[in-house]
Parts: structure tokens; C-alpha cells; sequence
């Protein structure tokens, strides 16, 4: 077992040098082992490769590129820094997603129909001549470039400190649009909010409570953290979701069954529903607002993180003076049905 697990570090080395010395054909060799070795290396080795792989990320070849920065990721998730794995895999992914929207462009000007797999599916020897050769092997590594950017948006001084994510969610976005692939992960967690400002208004009382709100993926995940930050303290009436729902919609494995305890509608008129994630929620006067109605009918859900790498927070700041909250709660249009 010590051998194996000192036969990772050695295969990082051995790739390190192929690659620095634009060895193609040791690369490729080493590679292997580099995958095979993974699995059993230890953490410490796993959080000293991770920085040492995301300096070569942009030399390596693109055919293996994508799964470099899996790896990567998966050495994160073991405890590499993030703040040193992160911008490699986001440049080689931008990078990626930009050659894949010209990828999507000219397999429809050539009249190649539905767009292949990412295994591969429906692809002739042909479509890396007249596609190229970058553009397909782009749009093969997608989902594998999704999975690591994921890996990485999981920690908040990522999503806090590392520059590129608007560029990412724009070449992302373009692909979406070209390929109808919602590629949802990488948007919801480029979406995530940290330490954002949130009102809540509750429409039967006229009370409104301001609240801040960190790594929550989606709005399912909000709701049963909003049910408890508001119902649980009495601070508006209804159903609160229990505590183990709470906490794994906080930090803690696995999801449990939870029953909505709100409509929520934004201040537009439209409802909030719970498949959507919290940046879509309108914002007045630079603060997301929600306006807490009673359930129009019994949902019931899953409850858990969208994102199970992912801490989520709401937290309770204060209730807000009478006259401002009757002042927003004017300024918010009837529920459209």
C-alpha cells in the first residue's frame, strides 16, 4: 500500500517533466499512470499535486486536458488549495467553451444535423477536417470541464476572489444557446451568491426581515433555509421544516424529505419557483426581494444542497421598520397565475 500510494507523486513528476519538455509521446504514457495512481495516493500527496497539475493545465495536450483538470478538481475536493487550482481550470475551460461554440457553428453550417454526444457519438474521421481539430475535441471535454469547475466554485474564496466567472458564464451561455445543453451545474454555480443581501416581505402581516445569503444553489434550497430563518424564530406563522432538513441544506450529507412552507413571489409579480436559483430573483433598490405568500397548494421535495460540496447560509439580520417595509410591499406587483 505505501508503494502504492508513492506511485502517484512519482507519475505527477514524470508528467510534469513530459509536459514542460513538450514530450507528446511520454505525456500520453505517463498519463496513464497518472489515472491509474490516483485512486490510491494519499491526501497530502493529493493537496501537493493539485497546484503542481494546474501550472502545467494550459501545455497539456487537449486531449487529455479535460481530465487534468478533473483531477485537479478531485484534489481540491482532498484539500489542494483552490485559490491556486482555480484560474487554470477556468482559462482552459473558457477556452474550451469557445471552441466549442465553434464547434456547434460549423457542424450546422455543414449540415451535419443534431449535434453528436460528447462521447463521440455520431462523429466521422471527416468532421476533424472540416470542423478542426480543437473545435471537437472541445466539445467532447465539456462535461468533464464542467465537473471541475464545479469542483472548484464549491469553495467561497473561489467564488469570492478568483477573476474569469463572467467570462466563463457568457461562453458557457453561447454553447447553451447553440446547442439547447443547459449545462446547468456550471451555471447554477457560477450564479452562486455569497454574502448577498436578501428581503423577504411577508404579505399577510406587512413585515419585512432582512437576511444575507451564501453558497445556496437553487431555490429549493432557500426555501426550507427561509422557512427556518423566519418561521422557526415565530417571526411570520407557518410550517417549519424540521432540523434535519435544515441542516442538510446547511452542510451535512444526504437530503430528507421537506413540505414547502411558503409561496414565493417576486416583486415583479411572478412566482419564484423552486427549480430556479436565487440570482434570478428580481432586485429593488439593489436587494433581492421575496414576498412570502401561503402555499397555494402542498409541495414537497427532497431537502438538500443542489451542490453537496457546497456550505449554504441564510442568515437572519434584522426586521425592518414598519414604514419601510409598507414602502417596498407597495412597489410589488399582485401574483401573477
Amino acid at each position: 500500500m505505501i508503494f502504492g500510494r508513492g506511485r502517484f507523486p512519482a507519475a505527477v513528476g514524470t508528467f510534469e517533466a513530459a509536459v514542460e519538455a513538450q514530450d507528446a509521446d511520454a505525456a500520453e504514457r505517463v498519463f496513464a499512470r497518472l489515472t491509474q495512481t490516483f485512486g490510491k495516493a494519499a491526501d497530502a500527496d493529493l493537496r501537493a499535486a493539485g497546484p503542481r497539475l494546474s501550472a502545467l493545465l494550459g501545455q497539456v495536450p487537449s486531449g487529455p486536458r479535460a481530465v487534468v483538470a478533473v483531477l485537479i478538481g478531485a484534489c481540491v475536493e482532498r484539500g489542494a488549495d483552490p485559490l491556486a487550482c482555480a484560474p487554470a481550470v477556468f482559462a482552459s475551460s473558457l477556452d474550451a467553451f469557445e471552441q466549442a461554440a465553434v464547434f456547434c457553428e460549423r457542424w450546422t453550417a455543414a449540415g451535419r444535423g443534431e449535434l453528436p454526444g460528447h462521447e463521440g457519438e455520431c462523429l466521422e474521421e471527416a468532421d476533424f477536417e472540416r470542423i478542426g481539430f480543437e473545435p471537437v475535441m472541445a466539445w467532447e471535454a465539456l462535461p468533464q470541464f464542467e465537473m471541475a469547475c464545479v469542483a472548484m466554485l464549491n469553495s467561497p474564496q473561489v467564488r469570492r476572489e478568483v477573476a474569469g466567472r463572467q467570462e466563463l458564464a457568457a461562453a458557457v451561455a453561447r454553447v447553451a444557446e447553440l446547442s439547447d445543453e443547459p449545462f446547468k451545474c456550471l451555471v447554477y454555480a457560477l450564479a452562486v451568491l455569497d454574502d448577498e443581501p436578501f428581503i423577504a416581505l411577508d404579505r399577510a402581516t406587512g413585515a419585512g426581515f432582512a437576511l444575507r445569503a451564501s453558497g445556496i444553489g437553487d431555490n429549493f434550497q432557500l426555501h426550507t433555509l427561509l422557512a427556518d430563518a423566519l418561521i422557526g424564530p415565530g417571526l411570520v406563522e407557518g410550517q417549519a421544516p424540521s432540523a434535519e432538513a435544515v441542516a442538510c441544506c446547511r452542510d451535512q450529507p444526504g437530503m430528507v424529505p421537506t413540505t414547502g412552507s411558503f409561496n414565493l413571489v417576486g416583486a415583479d409579480g411572478e412566482w419564484i419557483w423552486n427549480e430556479g436559483k436565487p440570482a434570478d430573483i428580481p432586485v429593488v433598490d439593489g436587494v433581492r426581494l421575496v414576498v412570502l405568500d401561503p402555499p397555494a397548494y402542498q409541495r414537497s421535495w427532497p431537502a438538500g444542497r443542489f451542490f453537496p460540496g457546497m456550505t449554504g447560509e441564510l442568515v437572519y439580520d434584522h426586521r425592518l421598520a414598519p414604514e419601510e417595509s409598507a414602502a417596498l410591499l407597495a412597489r410589488v406587483a399582485e401574483p401573477i397565475r
